[in-house]
């Protein structure tokens, strides 16, 4: 499996690094309204070898490839190397099995020019009798939305129990739908034998950068401290790795910790489940953000790693740190965030969907108050481009361990790409000559 190492490490452990690539691109997850819904739906199942293991296999896609473009055919190509070992990035351990509650997952491929396609997986036992191995229905989507597309692989699964056959005409009703703006309803027309035709009602929610979230998983298994202790790892783009044994418990957690950071965006090296084949990618130097089931633990800690912060989410504890995160962010906005979490957290009078947005809010508010003034230090000049002025904008704060901290997070990659955007698009501020 080689080779499908080397294209799944290729697909993964290539993002743009600021400034190359097209800086713009990094938020097309989110801005793909009028967009196909998906772009293709592959079945993985688990074929036995030679030697007496099981390696994942592409066993079916739709829409079939040939209307593909040559230069999509190789990118293609690539992507579908890699899909397989992330549908089953525990390969060797699966086994057949009589019963099998189905879970659901998802995982990121960054292309070569930094553009970003998500999969979301739907991992379950095909109906049957006797043991019979699980096998995955992976829809691949440059859109993030994770909610919309639980529901979507719900409809799959529950064709999938009567025939295959009955799945397609489902995928091409929605591959015809346009993907909805935020805040709107697509209806899609679908046939069941024996049931007849269903009308199936797919909303997106209003707030598009808290549609691929869900906060409340983080906040079942960590605490608010440890919440705020990995917050302040990835704002300035440390090493994180963290463990658990279920696939859908490692790609909820981590995208809810790189959700915490907006409007920045995590532009590294992000696997929610590093596949079994991958696991050096915790030597890499540069800064990481990776899911790992816990049973490969003892492995990961013989790596020769560089520090990193090691969240183990089963026992709710941080088991390796650097030892500064609880200094890293100014104090009083550090106490503000807590309570706030505190509150939020044992409240549950909330939606999920509430939830998701007081929690953001509050994260939100710190940067705000941090780095909210950085339009009135871009300095335009007459051609219309704007230069950043880095120091007066860390020295504009009165509290000093603002500035400290400001110091640092202008040092990053995230901060470099936002203002690197801000600079381009000028909106027109008062007093700015």
């Amino acid at each position: 499996a080689t080779e499908g190492k080397d294209e799944a490490s290729a697909a993964e452990n290539n993002p743009p690094r600021a400034p190359q690539g097209k800086v713009g691109e990094r938020n097309s997850v989110l801005s793909c309204a009028g967009q196909f819904f998906f772009e293709y739906l592959v079945v993985v199942s688990l074929k036995k070898m030679p030697e007496g293991h099981y390696e994942p296999k592409i066993t079916y896609q739709f829409p079939k490839r040939e209307n593909l473009l040559r230069g999509q055919k190789e990118e293609e190509e690539r992507l579908l190397q890699a899909i397989p070992l992330f549908c089953f990035p525990d390969g060797n351990n699966c086994v057949p099995v009589t019963e099998f509650t189905s879970e659901t997952f998802s995982f990121v491929l960054t292309n070569i020019d930094g553009s970003r396609k998500i999969g979301y997986c739907r991992r379950l036992l095909p109906s049957g009798r006797g043991v019979r191995l699980p096998e995955v229905f992976c829809i691949i989507s440059c859109l993030g939305c994770f909610g919309l597309f639980s529901k979507i692989l719900d409809e799959v699964e529950k064709r999938r129990q009567i025939s295959m056959a009955v799945i397609y005409p489902f995928m091409q009703g929605l591959r015809e739908s346009p993907f909805p703006a935020p805040g709107k309803t697509v209806t899609i027309k679908s046939f069941i034998p024996e049931s007849g035709t269903e009308l199936i009602e797919l909303t997106r929610p209003v707030d598009a950068h808290l549609e691929h979230v869900e906060f409340q998983a983080l906040l079942q298994r960590l605490s608010p401290d440890l919440i705020l202790h990995i917050f302040a790892s990835a704002v300035l783009e440390r090493r994180l790795i963290f463990l658990a044994e279920e696939l859908s418990v490692l790609s909820q957690c981590i995208h809810a910790v790189a959700a915490l950071l907006y409007p920045f965006t995590w532009a590294h090296t992000y696997i929610p489940v590093v596949p079994e084949c991958l696991l050096d990618t915790v030597c890499c130097p540069t800064p990481f953000m990776v899911g790992i089931q816990r049973r490969h633990l003892e492995r990961v800690l013989e790596q020769p790693m560089e520090e990193a912060l090691i969240v183990d989410l089963c026992k709710r504890k941080i088991i390796q740190e650097v030892g500064d995160e609880e200094e890293i962010l100014p104090l009083k906005l550090q106490n503000e965030m807590l309570m706030s979490l505190n509150k939020h957290n044992n409240n549950n009078e909330h939606t999920p969907e509430q939830l998701n947005t007081l929690v953001s809010e509050a994260f939100v508010h710190f940067f705000v108050r941090l780095v909210g003034h950085y339009s009135s230090h871009i300095k335009w000049g007459r051609s219309g481009s704007g230069t950043f002025q880095e120091r007066p904008f860390c020295k504009a704060l009165s509290s000093k361990s603002c500035r400290r901290f400001l110091k640092k997070f202008v040092k990053t990659n995230m901060f470099s790409l936002f203002i690197e955007e801000a600079e381009k698009s000028r909106i027109p501020q008062e007093g700015n000559g």
